[in-house]
């Protein structure tokens, strides 16, 4: 009986991190990552990819000047497995959510020690790890689905709708 009963809740759980996973794929905004090995570091981003879908971004969607989760659903999430250089500062190997604060001529990036959250709705600027600055780029092509590239040489950029923006990992 304690076999059947210990079974019973085994399945029950796989069925329910299945049922989950499936819900995620079908989020209108769903899961993707970037990931790359730069200077025999690995990086990775998981984010969650919303769509223009006819809407203005920049300034009405996003909004200029307050803080945005880089992404939808759960905080965007960068993963270093070694310290690496970014704007001159140091940060440490681990899992960090990563913000913007995006401008029209100039964007924030911040590298925040709580990784495991909601969107910006929690978010707490006393537990940023680092912050810089970057300048956006118009696109050449329009970026339907908001998107993370990550270069061997250690370029990121978040690509979407008309405008690139991103920093250098060493």
């Amino acid at each position: 009986m304690k076999l059947l009963k210990t079974s019973l809740i085994l399945f029950v759980s796989l069925l329910c991190l299945n049922l989950q996973a499936q819900d995620k794929a079908d989020r209108p905004s769903p899961p993707m990552t970037a990931e790359a090995v730069v200077n025999g570091t690995e990086v990775v981003i998981d984010y969650s990819s919303p769509a223009v879908k006819g809407r203005t971004v920049w300034g009405d969607l996003v909004p200029y000047g307050k803080s945005w989760r880089t992404g939808a659903n759960e905080a965007t999430t960068l993963t270093i497995s070694d310290d690496v250089e970014i704007d001159g500062q140091v940060l440490k190997s681990g899992k960090y959510s990563l913000f913007t604060i995006p401008g029209e001529k100039e964007w924030t990036f911040i590298i925040n020690s709580v990784w495991d959250q909601w969107g910006d709705y929690n978010y707490d600027a006393s537990k940023d790890v680092m912050r810089f600055t970057a300048k956006p780029r118009e696109l050449t092509e329009a970026q339907e689905r908001m998107i993370f590239e990550i270069s061997d040489a250690g370029m990121v950029e978040v690509k979407w709708d008309k405008l690139g923006v991103g920093f250098k990992i060493k």
